[in-house]
């Protein structure tokens, strides 16, 4: 008797709507007098409020050491709105709304009476908002301050779930510790306090649009999962490149580098997207296992391998974009002797049936020629050319490229007949732009996972037990490189793709980076 095979699982069934329930909720903002509150977070919630997403019930309370009154930060918040590129529409009345029910509180971050004051301030606006004490904690600080806000909060009673159906929440920022010990020590820390399901780490790649669309094209499309594996794809190159230098965070930078500033979390979690299998649902608990799985699943980097899986890079003096700069070295705060990585580059494999012996090539640098992120699947040759005496005008090969930004879209690169009489064969590209076809501006990263936020959705955050599998990958390199003092830097120009030794990185295995 023939039996019927079950239908193909899509974890996309349910959509992927950005709208949604939103309990009421005060929104606390700690570190609200700083940079990344004014240019992202104050804009992003404006965004929501003016499309309506945000709760009706809503009030959001900065908190910083820095002395101002509430009028004060309602002027921090208007000229952040005035001034951001992220805002889409200019409206004078949902602006006035959120200016009149944002509040500030003033106070050290490690000051019991301070947080004290906080809780007054914040049982005040419970009742004057209605927001039922469900509360939001945005920690916009330095990551060596998140486990002494959550034992501030704990201590003053701030993060104890009230009574159902109320909620508390935290989300932190990258980078989440600097190394694999303090990542677990700071995750224990946290778990001390707040419930693993109360935490949300956030990384704004995964707010992209373009980011979520490599879900929706590899599982919604049935074109494209049977050939996303290692029997069809040679090879893949992930770039995170900047045109920009360190913008005067020296000090921030020499701590940090290129490896803890983006490849740990921003590339890694690209190649967890294009790498792992297909969820069951969209449900945090199915994605999140599936991202996790495969980086765990990546070839570990022994110290004896580093040399010849990683390359690091510094810029030194250059043009980009046909101005002069100076070199990483002679930036306000850097050490004049600073063997601090401006580039790096990776060489990964992972171990599993989809991708045994597919190599990924991950690239991140400062002071490139372009800002650029982009993603690409190159795929093997066709095992039969009948075309060996055709004249090949631009030789490429098939290249599924995905990029996140600065424009974001994806393009398909193939072979086609030239016209004219005789064979010659050029290639020629299929473009995607979101921009053109949907006509709308995207939301911006952090206006999509606040709004998550709100709606108690963890898909797009990272799980502890994620943060720390990167960690593991990234942390023998650090090693070695923090251990081998006689690194000759500057070797790569500003304004160029990288020093020579990452071109070597791909030449050993017959292959060369993409030209962007």
């Amino acid at each position: 008797m023939a039996t019927t095979a079950p239908p193909l699982v899509n974890p996309f069934r349910e959509g992927l709507s950005l709208e949604g329930a939103t309990q009421p909720v005060q929104l606390v903002i700690f570190g609200a007098s700083g940079d990344l509150t004014q240019r992202k977070l104050l804009p992003a919630i404006y965004n929501l409020c003016q499309a309506k997403l945000a709760p009706p019930a809503f009030s959001v309370i900065g908190f910083a050491r820095q002395p101002m009154t509430d009028d004060q930060f309602r002027k921090v918040l208007t000229d952040s709105v005035a001034a951001s590129s992220e805002v889409r529409v200019r409206d004078a009345a949902a602006l006035q709304q959120l200016v009149e029910c944002t509040h500030y509180v003033a106070g050290d971050f490690h000051d019991d009476a301070a947080y004290a004051t906080l809780r007054d301030a914040m049982q005040r606006y419970d009742r004057q908002y209605a927001t039922n004490g469900n509360r939001i904690f945005y920690t916009a600080t330095p990551a060596s301050l998140y486990g002494d806000i959550a034992a501030h909060l704990h201590g003053a009673g701030l993060v104890k779930p009230g009574e159902q159906p109320s909620f508390v929440r935290m989300i932190v920022e990258k980078p989440f510790g600097r190394d694999l010990a303090s990542a677990k020590a700071l995750n224990s820390e946290l778990l001390t306090y707040v419930g693993e399901d109360q935490i949300y780490r956030i990384d704004h790649y995964l707010g992209k649009e373009t980011v979520q669309n490599i879900l929706v094209l590899r599982f919604a499309n049935g074109i494209f999962e049977p050939i996303w594996n290692r029997r069809y794809v040679d090879s893949v190159q992930i770039t995170v490149a900047e045109s920009l230098g360190i913008e005067g965070r020296g000090s921030f930078y020499e701590e940090t580098g290129v490896v803890r500033d983006v490849i740990q979390n921003h590339a890694l979690q690209l190649m967890s997207l294009v790498g792992m299998e297909p969820p069951v649902s969209f449900d945090a608990h199915d994605f999140r296992d599936e991202k996790v799985r495969v980086v765990k699943a990546i070839h570990p980097v022994t110290p004896a391998d580093v040399a010849s899986v990683a390359v690091r890079g510094q810029y030194g003096p250059g043009s980009v974009a046909g101005d002069r700069v100076v070199g990483y070295r002679q930036e306000p705060g850097v050490d004049p002797n600073s063997i601090t990585p401006t580039y790096a580059a990776l060489r990964l494999v992972i171990d599993n049936w989809r991708w045994a012996g597919v190599p990924f090539y991950i690239r991140s640098g400062k002071r490139m020629p372009k800002r650029i992120t982009e993603i690409a699947m190159q795929f093997k040759e066709a095992p039969h050319l009948p075309f060996r005496k055709a004249e090949v005008e631009t030789p490429g090969g098939n290249v599924l490229a995905l990029q996140i930004q600065p424009d974001e879209g994806v393009t398909l690169h193939f072979d086609a007949k030239v016209p004219g009489p005789s064979m010659r064969i050029r290639a020629v590209e299929m473009d995607f732009n979101y921009g053109e076809t949907f006509g709308v501006s995207d939301a911006s990263p952090y206006e999509r996972l606040i709004l998550d936020c709100m709606k108690g959705d963890q898909t797009l955050f990272d799980r502890a037990d994620g943060v720390e599998a990167a960690w593991a990958i990234v942390d023998p390199i650090l090693t070695a490189w923090a251990s081998d003092k006689d690194v000759k830097f500057p070797n790569y120009d500003a304004g160029t793709w990288g020093p020579a030794v990452a071109d070597e990185l791909l030449a050993r295995d017959g292959r060369s980076w993409r030209r962007l």
